[in-house]
């Protein structure tokens, strides 16, 4: 079991679903820095970059474009098709178009990336902990260098060791990625894991469904959270999903539906008062939603 602290407050809840496969990018990418100009800040265990695994780019960047205003940069290389999703001229994330292999049930899905200044010594405690490598080190002139792994329940993430520095630890803008959640069989199990990664502080956060619930934290800033399934669910594949802030987490999810999207967990009140929801776009890969305050601090629980 990881190393806790107790807090009060709740901490995220998510619908849950199969991350899938990750994405097998070709190495000669020219990515994006995160940081323009380069920085020295290192924030390891921060969610610092998402890619969507999708089979229709330019479906996705309909959607993706409409509900959050991204724009695209798009890389073609043989056979694969990426594009680069901007928001004010800062990169956001990545969009993969990959088909789904036909008999099969995976899921399009937004994978997540966590920073590591030293992704060599963390992939190999990964390792020792009971990690498997799905994508061996790849290494981008601007971007740095990364790797993807399923932990040992099996959620998939990846490792990114950037050369330009992490982005800062300022509450990210509408439109932006804000938190991420795993929801794992074994909670503790699963943070204790994480924990070993990235010398997390893990502080448990009461609730009313008799569930484990934790959030991870380290540089005195609250990182990513770590929850159980809820009770009776049928899915019961562990995986990370991603939020994005929005004004209104009623109105987004509403534009999602108009969009093709669905509603995967409705609208529901955050334990900082604001809403949050779970949704899916067209092609079915989940993605969540926050209202968040700019009066109210990421900071690390006390």
């Amino acid at each position: 079991m990881p190393r806790m602290k107790r807090i009060f407050g709740a901490t995220l809840t998510a619908a849950l679903y199969w991350a899938g496969a990750a994405p097998a990018m070709a190495a000669d990418f020219e990515l994006p820095a995160l940081n323009s100009p380069p920085s020295s800040e290192h924030h390891p265990g921060k969610m610092v970059w998402a890619d969507l695994v999708t089979p229709d780019l330019a479906a996705a960047e309909k959607f993706y474009g409409t509900l959050f205003g991204w724009t695209f940069q798009s890389m073609h290389l043989g056979s694969a098709d990426y594009a680069v999703a901007m928001l004010d001229g800062r990169p956001m994330g990545g969009i993969l178009q990959k088909a789904v292999p036909l008999g099969t049930h995976q899921q399009p899905a937004w994978l997540t990336f966590l920073a590591a200044s030293d992704l060599d010594a963390v992939k190999r405690s990964a390792l020792a902990h009971g990690a498997k490598v799905l994508s061996n080190d790849r290494s981008y002139p601007m971007r740095g260098q990364q790797c993807i792994l399923s932990d040992p329940e099996g959620a998939v993430f990846a490792l990114l060791a950037s050369t330009s520095g992490d982005p800062p630890d300022n509450l990210p803008a509408v439109g932006e990625w804000i938190w991420t959640s795993l929801h794992a069989k074994d909670a503790g199990a699963e943070a204790a894991f994480y924990q070993n990664l990235f010398d997390y502080d893990v502080f448990e956060a009461p609730s009313e469904d008799g569930q484990t619930h934790l959030i991870l934290s380290r540089d005195n800033y609250a990182r990513v959270s770590a929850n159980d399934f809820a009770q009776g669910s049928a899915r019961r594949h562990s995986h990370w999903l991603n939020f994005v802030r929005v004004q209104s987490a009623a109105d987004t999810a509403a534009k999602v539906i108009a969009l093709g999207g669905r509603v995967l967990v409705e609208p529901r009140e955050d334990r900082h008062g604001g809403m949050l929801a779970v949704v899916a776009d067209p092609a079915g890969a989940p993605f969540g939603l926050m209202e968040w305050s700019d009066s109210d601090p990421k900071e690390e629980p006390k």
